[in-house]
């Protein structure tokens, strides 16, 4: 098993606040249901995801949840010395318009020019 795989199904995982079934996630992974399960086997270990039986459809499955949420960077919030304007924003605003947004992501792209 690749670290590739197993880092693409924690960040699927991951990706769905719900949770995603096993039966499914074998499907968006692109590998047979055997493998899936030692991927799920490797996650449950590390203690990154638990597994909670489900049935759909009367068929038992089971929900992958995340125990941990992905780490963001928060460097990513930031442009230079300016915190992304959205964070505590109570505007109601159209993205690709908002000047707040767009003066910060000026500035984010000057930044990055600099360095």
């Amino acid at each position: 098993m690749t670290d590739d795989l197993f880092d693409e199904a924690l960040l699927l995982i991951q990706s769905k606040s719900d949770g995603v079934l096993q039966s499914e996630l074998w499907k968006l992974l692109n590998v047979d249901s055997r493998k899936c399960s030692r991927i799920v086997r490797k996650l449950i270990d590390t203690g990154m995801v638990e597994r909670h039986e489900y049935r759909k459809n009367g068929i038992k499955t089971y929900l992958l949840r995340s125990t941990k949420k992905r780490v963001i960077d928060p460097s990513l919030l930031m442009a230079g010395e300016y915190l992304i304007p959205c964070i505590g924003c109570e505007r109601e605003c159209v993205v690709e318009t908002c000047e707040l947004l767009l003066d910060w992501m000026y500035e984010l792209a000057f930044a990055n020019f600099e360095e």
